[in-house]
């Protein structure tokens, strides 16, 4: 075993269980509260599992980090994606860029300062030099990963010098004060090893788990279900080994979001799932650690065909869904006022007691 591998091990064991006795403090404060039982519907659950993670009954997040991860995969060039690996740079470069409304110009950019939540941007794999930018954390790992459908995208130690870029800029975003952890990413082919990662650890078909991504026609979509069928028929990795699955037919920004995850779990932070690339992050984090599984939270359903997978295995309902396919984030920081206000409602409600209405 590496040191690497030791120190992954290592920070695996330090994930700590939720508190349980404050989610029952919450849950039977919920009860109380001055509305019928159950009202609130799904916010009530969520308060409850915050409360968990918070380790109160009145939790307080209120400062929300989207950590967008970047990078490039040697896949695209079997045609996947309705868009050049060039789009990548571009679009890294677009969240750096200073506008007349402040930082960065991509969707992530304006719903994050919508909501106060601030943007970081980690390069671990992203094919072209970028511009400097204090918004940058250059974490580069290699020039983009290998083609999937022909190797292994990464070596193992590759895999894990990118969760360990992707722990040390979680580390960074609570160090400024986030509670909130949104888990991002940027890199055009992505949803392809997305779908072989959850093909493989969910034993699905790939034509059940794989979408449109960018927007292939009918003809892209089907060669793409090939590709991922060639990936897998390598049988170079097996599901008992989430992280040998991660590097064989992941991307670095996939393993970066892991350590996003892992390290978000460590520090006890409410960490928020945007989409199906995010989604196949989280099932190779709760199948190492599967205490992690209630340090995650998801957003919104997008419109990945295999999400819908993703979630029930991992055992959660989406709060909403408004047909995105976007990534970098977005539905997770759409999530963000639906936390606070959850968290707002143990807080700031009244029990009938506290109000003064139960009867003598």
């Amino acid at each position: 075993m590496s040191d690497l591998e030791a120190r992954f091990h290592d920070l695996l064991s330090q994930i700590v269980p939720v508190d349980s006795a404050a989610a029952e403090r919450a849950r039977a404060r919920q009860d109380q509260l001055t509305k019928p039982p159950g009202a609130l519907g799904a916010l009530e659950d969520l308060s409850v599992r915050l409360a968990a993670v918070f380790g109160s009954e009145r939790p307080t997040p209120e400062r929300a980090a989207v950590i967008v991860c970047a990078g490039d995969h040697g896949v695209t060039d079997e045609g996947v994606s309705a868009f050049p690996a060039s789009v990548t740079p571009a679009m890294v470069a677009n969240f750096l860029m200073d506008t007349p409304s402040g930082p960065g110009g991509a969707a992530v950019n304006a719903l994050s300062r919508s909501i106060g939540a601030r943007v970081y941007v980690l390069d671990v794999g992203v094919n072209a030099a970028l511009p400097e930018s204090p918004r940058l954390i250059a974490a580069k790992v290699r020039s983009g990963t290998r083609n999937l459908r022909r190797e292994a995208a990464m070596t193992r130690e590759e895999t894990l010098q990118a969760v360990f870029a992707g722990v040390r800029a979680a580390e960074q975003a609570i160090a400024d004060g986030a509670d909130l952890l949104v888990a991002g990413e940027m890199g055009i082919g992505n949803t392809t090893p997305a779908a072989a990662v959850t093909a493989r650890l969910l034993a699905l078909d790939p034509a059940d788990v794989t979408g449109r991504g960018t927007g292939v026609d009918n003809a892209q979509l089907d060669h793409k279900i090939t590709v991922i069928r060639d990936a897998l028929a390598r049988q170079a990795s097996a599901p008992t080994d989430p992280l040998g699955v991660l590097a064989d037919l992941g991307g670095l920004e996939l393993a970066a979001m892991l350590g996003v995850m892992l390290a978000g779990a460590r520090a006890r932070r409410a960490v928020i799932l945007d989409g199906f690339v995010e989604g196949a992050a989280a099932l190779i984090a709760v199948q190492l650690q599967a205490r992690v599984r209630d340090y995650l939270f998801p957003a919104g359903l997008c419109a990945e065909r295999g999400h819908g997978a993703q979630l029930a295995y991992l055992g959660f309902s989406p709060l909403f869904d408004l047909s995105l396919r976007l990534g970098e984030g977005t539905g997770g920081v759409l999530a963000v006022p639906l936390f606070r206000a959850a968290a707002a409602s143990l807080r700031e409600m009244l029990t009938f007691q506290e109000a003064g209405l139960l009867g003598d």
